[in-house]
């Protein structure tokens, strides 16, 4: 079986954003990780490859940084990593998916796994493109996957509990938390991933060079306002209540 995983790396959950001066987000000292979507998504494809055996390539469209996201997915037992280096270009969503959508073709897949969004931006539409630019069935925000005799049969959440469905292969699945626990790649697997092969294209490699450009773009970003600090209310519990309630009417607006 031939498993694909698409990967995107995104700052740290626990990074502190800052803009540059022009505005734009200043990346420098900015741990960057694997979008932990993805990594349930990579875990998934490591237990196929498991249960039914066959190859899992990870695959990931941005600067040449990515190439640690995909190491990583390596280290924790991938077989072999795509990385398109796109360097500086901004990528929208479209850009993105009809990329990764190029790259998949040139791979070859039986299922083609992700994370449902990004930390980042939370779009949660690249998956869903190409999946419609290859003209597969897609189940989004999946919990529980089982694959088996050409087709999957995935659980997925909807409002207010869940829903199973059933496709046939090939087919996109995105995963959501709770599907599994991803596994810590060992010291054995960061050494075997640094000898596992990672191809490295560029847009010129797939026929895309000058085909492909955003259609939206981000025109500004701001930071939110600093939270602000909180206020004690002296005297006795009756007394503070009723400035309390005070306050939350008159000043915070929120009875």
């Amino acid at each position: 079986m031939n498993i694909v995983v698409c990967l995107k790396q995104t700052f740290d959950t626990e990074a502190k954003i800052s803009l540059d001066a022009g505005g734009k987000i200043d990346c420098k000292g900015v741990s960057l990780i694997m979008n932990p979507y993805d990594e349930f998504a990579v875990e998934e494809g490591l237990r196929l490859k498991e249960s039914a055996g066959g190859e899992v390539t990870v695959i990931s469209v941005g600067p040449g940084s990515a190439q640690d996201a995909l190491r990583q997915a390596l280290a924790m037992g991938a077989d072999k990593a795509v990385l398109v280096d796109t360097g500086d270009a901004e990528l929208d969503e479209y850009a993105t998916a009809t990329v990764l959508a190029k790259a998949i073709e040139d791979v070859g897949y039986d299922i083609i796994l992700g994370g449902f969004r990004a930390i980042d931006d939370g779009s949660a539409q690249v998956a869903g493109r190409v999946a419609e630019i290859l003209n597969l069935p897609v189940v989004n925000v999946v919990t529980e996957l089982e694959v088996a005799d050409g087709r999957a049969k995935a659980t997925r959440e909807i409002e207010g509990g869940s829903e199973v469905v059933e496709v046939p292969l090939p087919a996109v699945i995105t995963a959501q938390k709770g599907l599994n626990e991803p596994r810590y790649p060992s010291m054995k697997g960061i050494m075997k991933a640094k000898k596992k092969p990672m191809d490295k294209k560029t847009l010129a490699d797939l026929g895309l060079d000058g085909q492909v450009a955003a259609k939206v773009k981000a025109l500004s970003y701001t930071l939110p306002e600093p939270r602000k600090a909180g206020k004690v209310i002296p005297g006795e519990a009756a007394e503070a209540a009723a400035e309390l309630a005070k306050l939350l009417r008159e000043e915070a607006k929120v009875i």
